[in-house]
C-alpha cells in the first residue's frame, strides 16, 4: 500500500474486461485495478491525432 500504478489509456474503464480477455484473468486483473486505483478518464482524445495536428 505504499506505491503507486498510473494507467494511460484511451479505452474506458468499462471496457476493460473484455480487453482483457473476459475470462478469469480478466476478473483477477479488474479486481486488483478498480480497487486500488484512481482513475483518470480522458475519453477519447487521441494524441497521437493532437500531435500531427499541431505539427501541421
Amino acid at each position: 500500500d505504499e506505491t503507486s500504478t498510473v494507467f494511460c489509456t484511451q479505452y474506458a474503464q468499462k471496457d476493460w474486461h473484455q480487453r482483457l480477455g473476459s475470462g478469469v484473468h480478466a476478473d483477477a486483473i479488474m479486481d486488483r485495478i478498480v480497487h486500488h486505483t484512481i482513475w483518470v478518464e480522458t475519453s477519447s482524445h487521441n494524441m497521437r491525432e493532437h500531435a500531427a495536428k499541431r505539427a501541421a
